[in-house]
C-alpha cells in the first residue's frame, strides 16, 4: 500500500472516530498521518482542534503555532492561532495573529471582529472601534460586531452612538437591541 492510500484511509478513519465522538482515537490517527507526512497541514490543523476539544489547550496552541510556521500564508490558520491565543489571555500575541490573518486576507471579517475583541481586553478602544466598524462593513447583517461596536461606545461614554446601532440592530435583531438596552441602560425613541 502506498504512503498516500494509507494515509487517506487514516484520514477517513479520523473523521468517522470524530462522527462518532471518539476524539481520543482521532487524535491517535491524526499522529499516525504525521508520521507519513511531519507537514501535513490538515493534520496538524486537526490535531490542534482536537486537542483544544479535550481542554489540551497548550498543546492545541503549539500544534496550531507550528501550522503557521509550515503555512505561513494561510489567513485561516492565523485567525486560529489568534482566536487561541485570545482565549488563553494572550492578548498581545493575538492581536498580533489576527494582524497577520489580515494582511494575508483584508476581507476576512471574523479577524476583525476577533482583533477587535482582543483590543477591547488591552483596553485600546479607539483601535477597537475601527477593527468592529470594518468587520460590521464586512457583515452588516451580524449582530456580533454591532453588539461589540455598542458595548464600546458606551464605555467610551459615546451613548448617542451606542443609541444608534441599537436603532439600527432594531430592524434586523430586536432582540440583540432589547439586550443592548437592558445591558447598557440605553433607551431608544422607538421603546420610551
Amino acid at each position: 500500500m502506498t504512503a498516500r492510500i494509507k494515509y487517506l484511509l487514516l484520514k477517513y478513519r479520523a473523521i468517522t472516530l470524530l462522527v462518532f465522538g471518539q476524539r481520543a482515537l482521532a487524535l491517535e490517527v491524526f499522529e499516525e498521518m504525521l508520521a507519513l507526512y511531519p507537514g501535513d497541514a490538515y493534520a496538524l490543523g486537526s490535531r490542534a482542534h482536537v486537542q483544544r476539544a479535550l481542554g489540551n489547550t497548550t498543546e492545541a496552541l503549539q500544534h496550531m503555532r507550528r501550522l503557521t510556521e509550515i503555512a505561513p500564508d494561510s489567513a485561516a490558520h492565523w485567525f486560529n492561532y489568534g482566536f487561541m491565543l485570545e482565549e488563553l489571555g494572550q492578548y498581545e500575541e493575538a492581536a498580533h495573529a489576527m494582524r497577520q490573518a489580515l494582511e494575508l486576507d483584508p476581507k476576512l471579517d471574523r479577524a476583525w471582529y476577533g482583533l477587535g475583541l482582543v483590543l477591547i481586553r488591552l483596553g485600546r478602544l479607539d483601535e477597537a472601534v475601527a477593527a468592529l466598524k470594518t468587520n460590521t462593513e464586512l457583515q452588516p447583517m451580524s449582530p456580533y460586531g454591532w453588539y461589540q461596536l455598542a458595548r464600546v461606545h458606551v464605555d467610551r461614554q459615546e451613548p448617542e452612538e451606542a443609541v444608534k446601532i441599537i436603532r439600527r440592530l432594531r430592524g434586523f435583531e430586536p432582540k440583540v437591541a432589547a439586550q443592548l438596552e437592558r445591558e447598557t441602560g440605553l433607551l431608544t425613541a422607538q421603546s420610551v
